[in-house]
């Protein structure tokens, strides 16, 4: 097994001193290096690549650093901070301690939030625990075996099929388990501004392995700033390989506690019920940490998690409570729909008339069925209930130009203060154009903004793609890929920004560009009208007029214009004239007839199409 190196542990051979620095920017005198030392914070452990990464050095260069020192290493070698720190130093780096992961500004500012109702009646809550991981390694069945009961029976092929919330006691403490299909939802939810969960619980089979979905569902979890803790699950099987996990793990920045790193991993088996205990232990001992809190006094605040159309009941939703109380009779609006609570149940189905923060309930009574992620809030009146709903809706038409980030703009939000991280999905043809990018990208960052990649994969960019960059206010970059239809629907009608290159060379000047202000704005084209000829007219010896009938728009002489003919344009060009009867025109409007003549063009034939456009800046 790999263990992490301890410096304090570790046997150095004595040797001259061959520690001389391969940077040249620690070549230099002592003074020198000092004043263009930059500050950088290393975790408490990592690998060799990764700080070869952080350093922005080869792999190698970190190897033969710890080999004069008397360490020998591969690239996936977990370092401490004891030994990585002097390395940096030696580069010509400021090296800091970085006690926790970083985390995401969403995070911070609810921390702030708690602060700030300090003085409030605020009482402890219980934790909200998301079950993530790979399709088939065992969530359903986790949530079984804390529970005590059987959900996994309830599923279509013992595959999860809907988000379910349930509350269990742990050692005398609730603790509400959010089970979901997957990582879509969970960052649907953020992408609707939901951000439901205190803890990730990273399910990861210990006979398969670290799998494609694990890691998706690692990078949405950090994307959302949330604690993970992993399960290690089928530990009972003949072919588990916990060890070969960890190893896999540390590759992905999640190094184990018992590995030297921060990251709290439990070796569990939902079938046999093992390690169960421990794993419990730990997410309460996490929550303890996060120092979870709400006030039960006040108007209730919840989040849909999900809904569905009761042929007996009429819209059902079920709601997880994030602070204050919700009574049966009280006013809410979810959403853009609101309604008068008849009644409430708990996630065993048993009616209830009180619900408390961090509590599931399914409540009856709303007027339409709400959208996974809608927010539920208590009003005082119908008529505050329609006109809450009427500013929602104002703000939901204005919400994707406040939240898109374009290349385009980049370089004016940096300049106001509203970006100080870029956040990138990057989807690349193959595995191997990843890392490449990746270091080109991150050494790009300033002293404004950090250039942060929150997902990268092979494969088309997909839906789960925007709805990640949604959630998190980011772009997505492609590299020599395409973008699934389902996508580019998705990612227009949110204002996401997708830039597909074929040129590394291209890709990284674009991004830097836009950090520097440089980038030239994108145009796109705007239609403003059409007319359909519908006879010709001799002007002179050569010349012709099309008499033609606008039919969409209008048409404005001197205007940019291309002729169709069977779909395909024939020419493009400009109006020359524009008339009316025997009148010369600046534009005519739709339904009406006019003579039309375009630059240097005579060849009109009955049936051909006008077409007026101009191009406009992309915003």
């Amino acid at each position: 097994m790999v263990k992490p190196l301890k410096s304090q542990t570790v046997t150095r051979t004595t040797r001259p001193d061959v520690t001389a620095p391969l940077s040249s920017r620690a070549a230099k005198g002592p003074a020198e290096t000092k004043a263009k030392a930059r500050p950088i914070e290393i975790p408490r452990s990592l690998t060799a690549r990764q700080l070869a990464d952080m350093l922005q050095v080869s792999p190698l260069e970190i190897i033969k650093q710890l080999m004069r020192k008397g360490i020998m290493a591969n690239i996936n070698q977990v370092i401490d901070y004891d030994v990585a720190a002097p390395i940096a130093t030696e580069l010509g780096f400021e090296a800091r301690l970085k006690v926790r992961p970083e985390t995401a500004p969403a995070r911070e500012i609810r921390r702030q939030r708690r602060k700030e109702e300090a003085a409030g009646n605020l009482q402890p809550r219980a934790p909200v625990v998301t079950i993530m991981g790979h399709v088939d390694h065992g969530k359903t069945k986790l949530l079984d075996a804390i529970r005590q009961s059987n959900v996994v029976a309830t599923e279509a092929g013992g595959i999860t099929q809907h988000i379910g919330a349930y509350q269990a006691e742990v050692n005398g403490q609730k603790v509400t388990f959010l089970d979901t299909p997957g990582h879509e939802a969970f960052t649907a939810m953020r992408a609707r501004g939901a951000q439901v969960t205190d803890i990730v619980v990273l399910v990861v089979a210990a006979d398969d392995g670290v799998m494609p979905q694990t890691l998706e569902a690692i990078d949405h979890a950090r994307a959302a700033g949330v604690p993970i803790v992993v399960a290690i699950n089928k530990i009972d099987l003949p072919g588990a390989n916990p060890d070969r996990v960890k190893q896999q793990l540390a590759d992905a920045s999640l190094v184990c506690e018992d590995w030297g790193g921060d990251t709290v991993c439990a070796q569990v088996s939902a079938k046999q019920k093992l390690g169960i205990p421990d794993l419990l232990e730990n997410l309460l001992l996490v929550a303890e940490m996060e120092q979870l809190k709400a006030d039960p006094s006040r108007s209730a605040v919840g989040v849909v998690v999900e809904a569905n159309l009761d042929k007996t009941k009429g819209p059902l939703a079920t709601v997880l409570m994030q602070d204050g109380s919700l009574r049966v009779g009280e006013t809410v609006v979810v959403g853009n729909t609101w309604g008068r609570i008849k009644a409430m149940f708990n996630d065993r189905g048993k009616q209830v008339r009180k619900a408390e923060p961090a509590m599931p309930i399914e409540l009856l009574g709303l007027n339409r069925v709400p959208q996974v992620g809608d927010t539920l809030m208590v009003v005082a009146s119908d008529q505050q209930a329609r006109t809450e709903i009427e500013k929602r809706q104002a703000e939901t038409a204005t919400a994707v130009s406040t939240r898109a980030l374009r290349l385009e703009n980049l370089f004016d939000q940096i300049s106001t203060g509203k970006v100080k991280e870029l956040n990138v999905i990057l989807k690349t043809d193959v595995q191997g154009s990843i890392e490449p990018i990746r270091q080109s990208l991150e050494r790009l960052a300033t002293e404004q903004v950090k250039v942060r990649l929150i997902h990268s994969a092979s494969g088309n960019v997909t839906e789960n793609d925007v709805m990640l960059a949604v959630a998190s206010k980011g772009l997505i970059i492609g590299f020599a890929t395409g973008i699934e239809p389902g996508a580019k629907r998705l990612a227009e009608a949110q204002g996401i920004d997708i830039r597909v290159y074929d040129i590394i060379y291209n890709l990284v000047d674009d991004v830097e560009k836009a950090l520097k202000g440089m980038l030239e704005p994108t145009y796109i084209e705007v239609i403003d009208g059409r007319a359909e000829v519908r006879a010709i007219f001799g002007k002179g010896k050569k010349e012709k007029v099309a008499g033609s009938l606008v039919s969409e728009g209008k048409l404005t002489r001197g205007a940019s214009v291309r002729l169709r003919r069977q779909g395909k344009v024939v020419v493009e060009s400009t109006i020359s004239s524009l008339r009316r009867f025997k009148e010369d025109v600046r534009e005519v409007a739709t339904g009406y007839e006019c003579g039309v003549g375009i630059e240097g063009f005579s060849d009109f034939q009955v049936g051909d199409i006008l077409e007026t456009y101009r191009k406009q800046k992309e915003v």
